[in-house]
């Protein structure tokens, strides 16, 4: 195999508000405990089961990081995509523990807030800037009118110029 992939994409709700810790460099590190679930109609019994797996996700994307740490709340529904990490440490009694994280590195992952804006969230975070604006993030800006008779903006509710767009394709 030339290459490999890991990659991980989670669907769920934090089983409590984000952990946030510095770095000694200042950076922030954000940690979030997320539920995700699935269910299943037993076949001898026939009820109605649930199992529940729960991921510690650790941020170290310094936007991210404020973004979950202003807009994250116990029971909130996020998106995350990050990577499987495991990390090896030592208890207060000297025994060696392993444990895997899911990572959300400086310059890879996502973050997204799922709810509705009334329900704990924003609608959605990426990468993100600082310049953080809770009224239109994650939507594109649309242009203002004056802004498109000036600078010649595209409209995002136009096609391109040509027409049609079905005009070309072969099949």
């Amino acid at each position: 195999m030339a290459g490999s992939v890991n990659k991980v994409i989670l669907i769920g709700n934090l089983g409590r508000d984000p952990e946030v810790r510095n770095a000694q460099s200042g950076d922030k590190i954000v940690t979030l405990n997320i539920a995700t679930s699935e269910s299943w109609k037993d076949r001898q019994s026939g009820e109605r089961k649930e199992k529940t797996e729960w991921h510690r996700v650790v941020i170290f994307n310094p936007n991210l990081a404020d973004i979950a740490e202003r807009y994250c709340k116990k029971g909130s529904k996020v998106f995350v995509e990050g990577a499987l990490q495991t990390r090896k440490w030592t208890d207060k009694d000297g025994h060696e523990k392993y444990t895997t994280e899911v990572v959300i590195g400086r310059f890879k992952g996502e973050l997204g807030l799922l709810d509705s804006r009334g329900g704990g969230g924003g609608s959605s975070g990426g990468g993100g800037g600082d310049d953080f604006d809770e009224g239109s993030y994650g939507q594109p800006s649309q242009p203002s009118s004056s802004g498109a008779s000036k600078g010649g903006a595209a409209s995002w509710d136009r096609p391109p110029a040509g027409g049609d767009l079905d005009d070309e394709i072969p099949f």
